[in-house]
């Protein structure tokens, strides 16, 4: 998004600076009002962009939040998750290894809130990522998998874990 905007604003420095080598006839005014409104149009393109992309985080998030708050007498598990480092899948989408430990001494399954967020801490996407029957005292996978191809650099981050 940042690199549509910075385009539209080189493209309206470009005009500016050929508008000022004009032959004085009234083409200068002209081709700035261009550039100012390529300029406007392009900022209005990158808001929307950006704005969809602000409403679609939000709307995983609360789709997140509602399956968490689905879970009964779940207890809080975040110092038990750890994420390994997000890449992308085969076909593109971007994916985290989910690592919890059941410090319970009996079976017990895990439900964990990842956030992924770009290299500004933008809120990109969230997914909630189930690992089921972990027994008592040890180790269990998963993987959060965003329903999203995301672009740019892509942190994970724990946002709830509870064991249930």
């Amino acid at each position: 998004m940042r690199r549509g905007l910075a385009a539209g604003v080189v493209l309206a420095m470009a005009v500016l600076g050929a508008a000022g080598c004009s032959d004085g006839d009234g083409a200068v005014s002209d081709a700035a009002s261009k550039a100012a409104s390529a300029v406007q149009s392009a900022g209005a393109e990158v808001s929307a962009a950006a704005s969809r992309a602000s409403d679609a985080a939000a709307s995983a998030a609360a789709v997140a939040k509602g399956k968490l708050d689905e879970i009964k007498d779940g207890v809080d598990a975040k110092e038990d998750v750890t994420l390994g480092t997000p890449s992308a899948d085969g076909e593109g989408y971007t994916v985290v290894p989910v690592t919890v430990k059941n410090s319970d001494g009996s079976t017990k399954s895990f439900a964990v809130q990842v956030n992924f967020k770009d290299e500004a801490g933008n809120q990109l996407d969230t997914v909630v990522v189930t690992v089921t029957d972990v027994a008592g005292n040890a180790t269990g996978q998963g993987t959060a998998r965003s329903p999203h191809k995301l672009s740019g650099t892509v942190t994970a981050e724990i946002g709830t874990a509870l064991r249930y």
